[in-house]
C-alpha cells in the first residue's frame, strides 16, 4: 500500500505542476505568444541592422536567413491580437489596436510586404538593395511601433 501511495502522490503533484500552465488565461498566453514572436522579429532586425551599418561583417547567407526568418514571422504575431487580449499579461499594446483595428491589419499587411521584399533583396546579395529594402522594412515596424505601443 506503501508504494501505491508513492505513485498516486507523485501523479497528483505531476498533474498540479501541469496545471499550472494550463491555467494560465488564453489572453495571458495570447499576449505571451505575441510577444515571443516579436522579440524573434527583434532578433533578427538587429543582425540585419548591424550588417547593413558595417558594425557586423555581411554575410550574404546569415543575412538572407534573417531576412527569410523575419518576414515568416512578420505573419505569425497577429493572432495573439484576438478579442480579450488587451489586457491579461503585462503587455505594451495600446487599445488602438483594438479600436482602431482596420489601420492595425494595413499597417501589419505592409510590415509584412516589406519584410517579403527585403527577403527578396537579400537573396539577390546587392547591398544598394538590400539597405533600400531593410529602410522600407525598419520603417513600417517603427510605424506600426509608434501608432499601436506604448513606449
Amino acid at each position: 500500500m506503501h508504494g501505491k501511495f508513492k505513485i498516486i502522490a507523485a501523479t497528483a503533484l505531476l498533474a498540479s505542476l501541469s496545471f499550472g500552465a494550463y491555467a494560465q488565461s488564453a489572453a495571458e498566453r495570447s499576449i505571451q505568444y505575441r510577444q515571443g514572436i516579436m522579440k524573434a522579429q527583434g532578433w533578427h532586425l538587429g543582425n540585419m541592422a548591424a550588417q547593413v551599418k558595417g558594425d557586423k561583417p555581411y554575410n550574404k547567407d546569415d543575412f538572407s536567413r534573417s531576412a527569410t526568418f523575419l518576414s515568416q514571422l512578420m505573419q505569425m504575431p497577429w493572432d495573439g491580437f484576438g478579442p480579450g487580449t488587451e489586457t491579461g499579461a503585462p503587455t505594451k499594446a495600446k487599445a488602438d489596436i483594438w479600436t482602431d483595428a482596420a489601420k492595425f491589419k494595413s499597417e501589419g499587411d505592409e510590415a509584412g510586404k516589406a519584410a517579403a521584399a527585403l527577403a527578396q533583396a537579400a537573396a539577390s546579395g546587392n547591398m544598394d538593395q538590400i539597405k533600400v529594402a531593410f529602410g522600407a522594412t525598419a520603417k513600417t515596424c517603427k510605424t506600426c511601433h509608434d501608432d499601436f505601443r506604448t513606449k
